[in-house]
Parts: C-alpha cells; structure tokens; sequence
C-alpha cells in the first residue's frame, strides 16, 4: 500500500526547504515541488496524502492548481492553502473552492501540523468511501434490470405483494427477485440495502 504523502508546492527554496524538515521531523513523507508545473509533471492523482500549497506563485497560482486537480483531474486530494497577510481574501476564496484549511505566513509548527494530520485523516477517510463506493456499484451492476425495479422497490419500504402490484407480476416471483438482491448486493438486511441505494443515489 503508498504511504500517504505531504507534497508541498511552495516557490521560496527556503521556505519549501523548511516546510519539508519540519515534515520529515514528524515522521511524516514528503515530497516538495518549486512550481505548480513542476508538481502536475510528477502527481499521480490516486496517490494518497495531502497537498500544502502557496496561494501565491508565478505562472499558475495556488487557486489555478487547485481547480486544475478538481476540475480537470478529479483528484480531491486535501488542501491546505499558505497565504500572505494582504492575501487573505483569496484563501477565503480557496475555501470556498474546497480547501480543507488556509493558514498565513509565518505558521506556527503545530499548527501546520495538526491541520496535515488532519488532512491526512481525512484523505484516508475519503478514500476509504470512495472504495465502498466502487464495491457497491460493481455489484449493483450485476442485477438484472428487473433486478434493479425490485430493489428501487424495497428501499422505499414496500411489502413484496405490493411491488407485485406495481409491477404487474406474481409475488412469488417478487420474492424470488428480492433474495437475489439481497444476495447479489450482499446485504444482510434491508436497513443495509436501503444505506446501500442511500450511497448509489437510488
């Protein structure tokens, strides 16, 4: 499994050098970037971390980077912006735009800390739901349509004599069709089914 990452894109060669010792003090990987270019030629979006980025820099900007890694790679990976005191309204901006934090210059090293401890949580905590999320749309892509009817069904709590109803069939056959929904999707009970069609959007 990749060890999750603190990359930091800072364009100061003394700051970035700092922020990366600080990081390496704690125990935590690091991997530092002068440029916001020099950082995309390099990222793998499924790589794990989180992303300690200078609002400020020439050529792209901190804000640019970050609508570059939503928009147009899908990535999520945490942000935690570092701002100048007159650059205030733009970390408000870049909140906005889903940074986790933004915190200004100079920033106390516990502070930095916590908020990448924090980032990192919540990088795994994604993670961890976009890989839920993976696992049930792999097996709801195994039920037959009629299949998926009678799941849309269950989850809206109707007994099986009146999904039979609705659609036109014998209950019997509802039953049938339900246990293999319950089986297919793994499900041990239609409360976990119903938090199962919560997460797929049905």
């Amino acid at each position: 499994m990749t060890v999750p990452t603190v990359f930091v894109v800072d364009d100061e060669d003394g700051f970035r050098g700092s922020l990366s010792r600080l990081f390496r003090s704690a125990g935590l990987p690091v991997s530092d970037f002068a440029s916001a270019e020099e950082f995309l030629a390099a990222f793998d979006p499924d790589a794990p971390g989180c992303l300690v980025l200078d609002l400020a820099m020439p050529e792209v900007s901190g804000i640019e980077l970050q609508r570059v890694l939503h928009e147009e790679l899908d990535c999520e990976i945490p942000i935690i912006f570092l701002t100048g005191h007159a650059e205030v309204p733009d970390g408000v901006a870049a909140l906005k735009e889903g940074a986790l934090d933004f915190l200004t210059k100079p920033v106390e090293p516990d502070v930095l800390l916590g908020a990448v401890r924090l980032a990192l949580e919540r990088d795994a905590e994604c993670r961890k739901e976009r890989d839920v999320l993976r696992m049930l749309r792999q097996l709801y892509e195994t039920l037959t349509p009629r299949e998926r009817e009678v799941m849309a069904h269950v989850v809206t709590g109707q007994l099986s004599k009146q999904i039979a109803r609705d659609l036109g069939t014998a209950e019997k056959t509802i039953r049938i069709h339900r246990g293999q929904v319950m089986n297919k999707m793994q499900a041990d009970s239609v409360a976990t089914l119903v938090r199962m069609a919560d997460k797929l959007g049905i």
